[in-house]
């Protein structure tokens, strides 16, 4: 993985997704046959930070009895929090502590780590995605360019434009 950052680094790198091909003779190669290698580029934005806000309106609030052991207490007062998210329809149910304003604010704490692990895993596979309609296969029919050693061109598939080896490795 590169990180570029800068003035304009988007039209520098914009024409860069796809496969690359280097093709070469090796020095040490005595019956010249041509050495390929193959890489395939992403140029991708970086992702901004998920967050989390969360309205009240969107919440819905309830409590119930606890389960389980715990005697008297535990079977006459409602210290159970439920917590419902509206707009995505995940729900918290939190019956940690005895208290029930401690439940509820471990609950509104969990429903936010889990909006915000719904988020991160929506970001990643969008990013997932485009990354895989850059890259293609990494077969010889999803190309981007080829730089050929031994006669000194490059040649950019896409636009058909070809350059010498040496103006190319200057970065013209």
């Amino acid at each position: 993985m590169l990180r570029v950052a800068g003035r304009q680094v988007h039209e520098c790198f914009d024409d860069e997704a796809g496969g690359h091909r280097w093709q070469r003779i090796p020095p040490n190669e005595k019956r010249g046959r041509v050495h390929t290698s193959t890489i395939t580029v992403a140029v991708l934005p970086e992702p901004a930070a998920a967050e989390v806000s969360l309205c009240e309106k969107d919440l819905a609030w309830s409590t119930c009895r606890g389960t389980g052991s715990g005697g008297q207490k535990r079977n006459k007062t409602e210290t159970t929090v439920l917590l419902k998210h509206l707009p995505t329809g995940i729900q918290v149910r939190c019956e940690t502590t005895r208290s029930q304003l401690r439940n509820r604010e471990l609950a509104l704490a969990l429903l936010g780590a889990r909006l915000w692990q719904s988020a991160q895993s929506r970001l990643y596979e969008e990013r997932k995605s485009e990354r895989k309609q850059q890259q293609g296969t990494g077969m010889r029919g999803d190309k981007r360019r080829t730089i050929r050693c031994q006669d000194g061109q490059v040649t950019d598939h896409l636009t058909g434009r070809r350059w010498e080896l040496r103006a190319y490795l200057r970065g013209e």
